[in-house]
């Protein structure tokens, strides 16, 4: 095999391991979402469509909270800030949602669960977060969070002393379904 065979073969080679990158990193974030839906890693609650029919006599405080990035006028809090559920039992909360500004506004919500582990078994049934809202200037919704601890969670002995469930919202401003911020300095609004 010649030089000028080897050398176009290795620039081939290399060609196509850049290629394969870029793929791979365009690829990532929503493979590493759908992995965290999946299997409720790094605290993100599963999604449901019913209970299990399944209850358990284990109680569970599940406490609300509520935040609002900077650049977005609004007021979002839960109208309970905390409930004791019981595991397997579906549970509604309704959140308030205002626009204090003068002017429309468009949000997206993004959550989490703590502790990270119980996140396997905090299942939503029905949710307002990764939905883009737009508010008018003093408009309020109420929004519900549908949901139920998987009667599942009892075989998980890390978890056999697990007395509270803490579901966090954050909302953002955002532009095309997804959540932006305020750049430093310049008013340009950036991807999170």
């Amino acid at each position: 095999m010649s030089t000028a065979s080897r050398n176009r073969r290795t620039v081939l080679a290399c060609s196509a391991a850049v290629i394969a990158m870029t793929g791979l990193s365009f690829a990532a974030v929503p493979l590493y979402n759908l992995f965290c839906k999946v299997t409720g890693f790094a605290g993100t609650p599963m999604i449901g469509t019913a209970a299990t029919g399944k209850t358990s006599d284990r109680i569970v405080q599940v406490a609300f909270d509520a935040n609002v990035a900077p650049a977005l006028g609004w007021r979002f809090e839960a109208e309970r800030t905390q409930i004791q559920a019981q595991v397997g039992v579906t549970q509604t909360v309704f959140y308030k949602i205002t626009n204090t500004s003068s002017r429309p506004m468009t949000g997206i919500a993004t959550y989490n669960v703590q502790p990270n582990q119980s996140g396997a078994y905090f299942v939503k049934i029905q949710c307002f977060c990764f939905t883009e809202t737009t508010l008018q200037p003093g408009e309020t919704l109420e929004a519900p969070v549908v949901f139920y601890i998987d009667p599942e969670i009892e075989l998980n002995r890390e978890l056999a002393s697990l007395k509270s469930i803490t579901l966090s919202y954050t909302y953002f401003p955002s532009k095309n379904g997804q959540p932006v911020a305020e750049s430093k300095g310049d008013g340009n609004q950036s991807k999170l």
